[in-house]
């Protein structure tokens, strides 16, 4: 019931961040707001460097790699979208690959990320957290970039009330 939960929540932080990440130009993945900002492209690189590293048997070694190489994660790779993206979906896919074999009697289990020991609910708990903050720093990249043209992935403003009728109706017909 806590890793189907969990599954959920993944699940829905990955469809937010490629429902913004749609919405974009090749071009506009690479743009930066600054030169401290990270694109979207810098963005989907960490993700799916860390989640390849700390995914890749979860439960049998440490979450941080070492073949993995942080630092480069942040370093513009001049590749083709598709690249990218099969980079991208290659990460969740290793994630997901993970959870499909945790049980909920896997919770207190120890593991470890860079020598730190800790549970399986928290490592969870802590990867969940980093990869809604990055999601979000994507959806806002995406917004800005986009403008006036951005489609919106929640609720647009001023319907909540005839979404929230919807959402009741919905569940009590």
């Amino acid at each position: 019931m806590v890793i189907a939960a969990f599954v959920r929540e993944f699940t829905k932080t990955r469809q937010l961040a490629d429902r913004a990440i749609a919405q974009l130009s090749d071009e506009q993945l690479l743009a930066r707001l600054d030169d401290e900002a990270n694109s979207v492209a810098l963005l989907m690189q960490h993700l799916a460097g860390n989640m390849r590293s700390r995914w890749t048997e979860f439960l049998t070694s440490d979450g941080e790699k070492p073949w993995r190489n942080r630092d480069t994660e942040f370093e513009p790779q001049g590749q083709a979208r598709e690249t990218l993206q099969a980079s991208w979906e290659s990460g969740w896919q290793t994630l997901f690959d993970a959870l499909a074999g945790l049980t909920d009697a896997d919770l207190d289990r120890t593991v470890t990320i860079r020598g730190e020991a800790q549970t399986v609910l928290t490592a969870l708990t802590r990867q969940l957290s980093h990869y809604a903050g990055h999601a979000y720093q994507i959806v806002l990249l995406a917004k800005h970039l986009k403008g006036a043209d951005w489609a919106v992935l929640s609720i647009p403003r001023g319907q909540s009330d005839s979404y929230n009728a919807r959402t009741r109706a919905a569940a009590n017909p």
